[in-house]
């Protein structure tokens, strides 16, 4: 994890609302997309502009405005091409401005003259560029100054600094959420995650037991929380369910979504919660947070705001088990269709359908994203 993302680079999408204003725009399109590399656009999606901002016409006179709607210490931009798989669009060097009024606005300079920002020689490698004294303004523009010679002027943008405290705005914070649910809100790594796990089994063992089905390619087991009034013991006619999470590495909600299921369901099971007692005392839960912890590893490497979207997704084989996962039977048909005799099947599908068949699972759910996919029934 490097250094500058740990002073005041947050991404700013992550504290408050910003709004946007463009040069000659060709389409309105949905912000989220455009500043925050990590939500791309696919070819399925209804969007012309592939999750990008492009300009109405190529000239070093368009401009991006982004609206952070309070004082802001701006750090940093990071920068991605156009996500077509068709297209060949990015911008290679541009500048940068800030105002408070949007009316005039003040150009980072280098020395005497205008600093001239690098920008991307490709169109999905993430480039960060520093802001070598942050920038305290509202309002803040990318202006592309060139851009690939075969393509158009088009990007993707993410802007990183921290909000200031508003001194003409007492009540600025009452609108913030917080929570009273004592669980642990936080980004796990794998060790933590781990550790974690731990905690939760310490403090409820007879409900409790965590177990690994095997491991990843890179050696990481693969560890699973058991929740039951019996932990380790099939009771026949006890319905039992599997969640899972993390088929992509580089997706951690799910992961997060499992670790606070575990922590809620032991505290409130301690705090005499009927509802859960019931459920516990009555079926037989198994968690496993982090199917890839391969992937997982390689994204948390590169960082949130300049891993991408493939960095970490698929397993270290190169294989994405969320496409081919559990389905084992489509493997040999691929192989009949292509007459092919061979088919790479990654270390993860062989422990994860023993674990299915193991005892009788009744349901199993992936958590994906933010959705959640009926996987598997027996």
């Amino acid at each position: 994890v490097v250094e500058w993302r740990l002073d005041c680079a947050i991404t700013l999408l992550e504290l408050t609302f910003i709004s946007e204003l463009i040069s000659f725009q060709r389409h309105l399109f949905r912000f989220l997309k455009t500043v925050l590399p990590s939500l791309q656009a696919g070819i399925n999606e209804n969007d012309f502009y592939d999750g990008a901002w492009c300009a109405g016409r190529n000239d070093p006179y368009q401009w991006i405005e982004v609206d952070a709607r309070r004082l802001t210490k701006f750090t940093g931009i990071i920068t991605q091409g156009r996500n077509s798989l068709w297209l060949s669009d990015w911008v290679t060097s541009y500048r940068v401005m800030v105002s408070n009024d949007s009316h005039e606005w003040i150009t980072v300079k280098n020395g005497s003259g205008d600093m001239l920002f690098e920008g991307n020689s490709e169109k999905e490698i993430p480039v960060l560029n520093e802001l070598t004294i942050p920038l305290v303004a509202r309002y803040i523009r990318i202006n592309p100054q060139s851009w690939y010679e075969e393509g158009n002027i088009c990007m993707r943008l993410e802007i990183l600094g921290c909000p200031l405290p508003d001194p003409n705005n007492y009540y600025h914070r009452r609108n913030e959420m917080t929570t009273t649910d004592n669980l642990d809100f936080k980004h796990h790594n794998y060790k933590e995650m781990r550790q974690l796990m731990k905690v939760v089994n310490e403090m409820c063992p007879n409900i409790t037991r965590i177990y690994n089905i095997g491991k990843s390619h890179q050696g990481l087991k693969l560890y699973a929380v058991e929740i039951s009034n019996n932990p380790g013991e099939h009771e026949v006619g006890e319905p039992e369910f599997r969640y899972m999470a993390g088929a992509h590495g580089n997706e951690v909600l799910g992961r997060e979504l499992l670790l606070l299921l575990m922590q809620f369901m032991c505290q409130e099971y301690l705090a005499g919660n009927l509802r859960i007692k019931h459920l516990i005392e009555n079926t037989r839960i198994h968690l496993l947070p982090s199917i890839n912890p391969d992937g997982y590893e390689k994204a948390y490497e590169g960082g949130s705001e300049l891993g991408g979207w493939s960095l970490g997704r698929w397993t270290q084989e190169g294989i994405d088990i969320n496409n081919n996962f559990p389905d084992l039977n489509t493997l040999l048909w691929e192989s009949e269709d292509r007459r092919r005799l061979l088919r790479k099947v990654p270390n993860h599908q062989i422990p994860i359908p023993e674990w299915y068949l193991s005892e009788n699972a009744t349901v199993s759910r992936n958590f994906y994203k933010e959705k959640c996919q009926l996987i598997w029934s027996s």
